[in-house]
């Protein structure tokens, strides 16, 4: 049975071979053959598919029995009962545009919820990382959720057209109305990464997929903080409201943004 210190070694390894080939990629950029999906805003390359299949190929090696889940080629089931979530590349348009805001994100799950992430963005020189019982580190260093309230600093916000736009404005502006100061940035994951490292009191996007956030939630749980559960399960692999905070932040964020309340969303 492979441990999670084993398990954090190997995805470490593969991050970084899989940041620099998406930083590779990001270099030569005006020569990626680009897909829509979705919509017009939501966009896929050549360069999103072939990083999560280094990052794949590698875990399949390494754990050939661990299930993976990734933004780009769906679900792979194993038999350990451990999920590998993968985002090869996280804040796609940013990354299309020559913007920094884009990272790798890897991370794992298990019975017991968030059990390991490794984030690393190429163009910043950063790397996150975090593993159950292990604490978590930024660059080696460790990195703690910001202390104090709401109003203690500058809050993250995702959206997208999953939600009413409506509600996303009002949202927006009852956080305004706690006095909340809010920006947005182009990569969930990356904004869930800050959160842990002490740079943004809390994030809140009311529908985003696991491979968005699984690795940053292992992230500011060890940092001190608090995730919304994401579910698990047959919705694992659907859209979900996503939150993460520390302790003097989390209940007020929740009770504005009312992720929990169908009515509301």
């Amino acid at each position: 049975m492979s441990t999670l210190t084993e398990r954090l070694a190997v995805a470490e390894r593969v991050a970084s071979d899989a940041g620099a080939l998406a930083l590779d990629y990001f270099l030569r950029r005006d020569a990626l053959v680009i897909e829509r999906k979705r919509h017009v805003t939501d966009l896929v390359s050549e360069a999103d598919r072939n990083v999560e299949t280094l990052i794949r190929d590698a875990l399949t090696a390494a754990f050939p029995d661990d299930a993976q889940l990734g933004e780009e080629h769906g679900l792979s089931e194993g038999t350990s009962g451990f999920t590998w979530v993968i985002d090869p590349i996280d804040g796609t348009a940013p990354y299309l545009n020559g913007l920094p805001g884009w990272c790798v994100s890897i991370g794992g799950h298990d019975a017991e919820g968030p059990a390991l992430g490794v984030i690393v963005a190429p163009v910043l020189g950063e790397v996150f990382v975090a593993a159950r019982g292990q604490g978590a580190r930024l660059n080696g260093a460790p990195m703690r959720v910001m202390p104090g309230d709401l109003r203690s600093g500058m809050l993250g916000v995702g959206a997208n057209d999953r939600v009413a736009s409506d509600r996303v404005g009002r949202m927006l502006a009852e956080l305004m109305e706690a006095g909340s100061s809010w920006t947005r940035y182009g990569s969930g994951a990356l904004m869930l990464a800050w959160v842990a490292a002490g740079r943004l009191v809390g994030y809140a996007e009311p529908r985003m997929s696991a491979w968005d956030c699984m690795a940053a939630y292992a992230l500011i749980l060890e940092a001190g903080g608090r995730v919304l559960p994401f579910p698990t399960g047959p919705d694992f692999a659907k859209p979900a409201p996503v939150m993460g905070a520390g302790p003097g932040t989390f209940d007020e964020l929740a009770r504005i943004c009312a992720f929990g309340t169908s009515e509301a969303w």
